[in-house]
């Protein structure tokens, strides 16, 4: 059986970037901007504060997970955060992978394991965009023990150490999303997987993306009536069922591309399209730029 979670993450090809372990004390705030790269923290110890343009700050606490698949601007502080006009905090390095935020005469009030990757896939932005804003895990063991295993083999050199990354980021990645607790507030792939019903249609498309799909067949496949199932679709997973459906399909096309052992022709006819003029043309509209274009820029 198709595994629509599993598909998207391999096709996302998780990178570790950098990790580090941070301990803290006294009040301080730590803003970044970012460039879009999945960011990821783990609570080791103690209370922490993050918080997330357009969110309401969360409240970290000892055993607390949160990813964030696409970071750009947030900032972490102390669970009881400086006053608004106080400076940035600026972390001190004691060791490679190793910060301390604060008064390193006093004991820490936190400690955390905090680590940035990126997608290889050129595709990611698109698949990225199926998946929630943000996750936020309390209490779940294995996330914990799947980050510092990436913290241990970040800081080690040992041989094959870029594949067992790969894979630990890629199990990390699946287990933060199976894990996340389902909200009308956290729409996505993940709250249409956990639907029964929406999760069949998922599935089918994920099993035949050529396939002519209607939103009455998907309905179908639902069994839902036509306009329950695009409600209740749009509602759980955060976009139309159509819109779901040219998004994967552009992903796959993109990842099809980049591989180079296919024609246009041929990509066309793999993700839906009569032909490669169609195709074009939707690739075009979508992408910004012809799959032609696209293929040859991947070969620079």
């Amino acid at each position: 059986m198709i595994d629509p979670l599993a598909e998207m993450v391999s096709l996302l090809q998780p990178q570790a970037a950098f990790s580090k372990r941070a301990r803290a004390n006294g009040r301080w705030r730590v803003q970044r901007s970012e460039t879009g790269q999945p960011f990821y923290c783990l609570v080791l110890e103690g209370r922490s504060q993050l918080r997330m343009k357009g969110h309401a700050p969360i409240t970290l606490e000892q055993g607390d997970f949160v990813l964030i698949p696409a970071a750009w601007e947030f900032c972490m502080t102390s669970a009881e955060p400086p006053a608004d006009d106080a400076p940035e905090t600026t972390p001190q390095m004691l060791a490679p992978s190793e910060f301390w935020i604060g008064d390193q005469q006093q004991p820490a009030d936190v400690q955390t394991l905090i680590g940035y990757c990126q997608f290889g896939a050129p595709d990611a932005g698109l698949i990225v965009s199926l998946l929630p804003q943000f996750i936020h895990v309390r209490g779940e063991s294995r996330l914990t023990t799947l980050v510092e295993l990436v913290m241990d083999e970040c800081r080690a050199q040992r041989p094959a150490r870029h594949v067992v990354l790969e894979r630990l980021l890629e199990l990390l990645l699946i287990e933060a999303l199976r894990s996340m607790p389902i909200c009308n507030a956290c729409p996505g792939v993940m709250s249409g997987l956990a639907d029964e019903r929406l999760a069949a249609a998922i599935r089918a498309i994920h099993a035949n993306p050529a396939h002519s799909w209607t939103v009455a067949e998907l309905a179908k496949a639902a069994a839902l009536s036509r306009s329950s199932f695009f409600v209740r679709f749009r509602e759980a997973v955060g976009v139309a069922p159509m819109v779901y459906l040219l998004t994967w399909r552009m992903a796959l096309a993109k990842n099809l591309l980049r591989g180079k052992s296919m024609a246009v022709a041929e990509v066309a006819e793999r993700v839906g399209y009569r032909s490669a003029s169609a195709f074009s043309v939707a690739f075009s509209r979508y992408v910004g730029q012809p799959p032609a274009w696209f293929a040859a820029e991947e070969d620079v």
